[in-house]
């Protein structure tokens, strides 16, 4: 990403203006800190097309902070629900990490480029893993499957409202059944996918590459 480019220059705009998204005591500790420099970020497959960059500031003390800066795609609901009009789909996102989540990042904010692109900014923690599928069997299955479902279980908890999510979900097994009735149905999709998938590549329809062992 050349500097001052036009990428460079939205991810700067950005970063000057997403300071008024935080509350006061939260712009007062980010304004120890200077930025130092922008670089752009490749994103993941869940991402694809959407701008993303890291900002590096560092305090006068040394400390170094590295912020997130990306763009914010509209919901995927937005054709399929009754929603309320969205002004921002920064804001949006911001606003349901913080509903969502049990530790809420203090610099997770929100702004918009000079033109008009959506964007939300976030402190980069890059610690994403992966399970090893083959340990995944009997009470460690269980245990993961528990602790999967008390996180997403919390976050609808605290996103919505709890005494009618208790009254829905009810006294009886019929949801869990419900559920793990779809996720065998998805199971098997997926599986049909990937068929499909991997017929497309014999049949030359989709191009395809083998990564070198190792």
């Amino acid at each position: 990403m050349p500097p001052g480019g036009p990428l460079d220059r939205s991810f700067r705009m950005v970063l000057c203006r997403y300071p008024d998204s935080l509350v006061e005591e939260r712009r007062e500790v980010l304004a120890r800190y200077t930025l130092v420099d922008v670089a752009f970020k490749v994103v993941g497959v869940g991402s694809v097309g959407t701008r993303c960059g890291i900002a590096l500031y560092v305090s006068d003390g040394g400390d170094l902070l590295i912020l997130q800066v990306k763009e914010a795609s509209p919901s995927v609901l937005r054709h399929h629900a009754r929603l309320a009009p969205v002004v921002h789909d920064g804001q949006r996102v911001v606003l349901g990490q913080r509903l969502m989540q049990a530790a809420s990042d203090i610099f997770l904010g929100w702004a918009d480029d000079e033109d008009g692109r959506h964007y939300y900014v976030r402190q980069l923690r890059d610690m994403k893993t992966s399970i090893p599928l083959e340990d995944l069997h009997g009470h460690v299955l269980a245990n993961f499957a528990t602790m999967c479902g008390w996180a997403v279980a919390r976050a609808h908890a605290k996103s919505g409202h709890a005494t009618r999510l208790s009254g829905y979900v009810g006294t009886s097994g019929k949801l869990a059944e419900s559920l793990a009735d779809f996720a065998c149905r998805y199971a098997d999709q997926c599986e049909r996918d990937f068929a499909a998938f991997t017929r497309g590549i014999r049949a030359g329809l989709l191009p395809a590459e083998v990564e070198p062992a190792g």
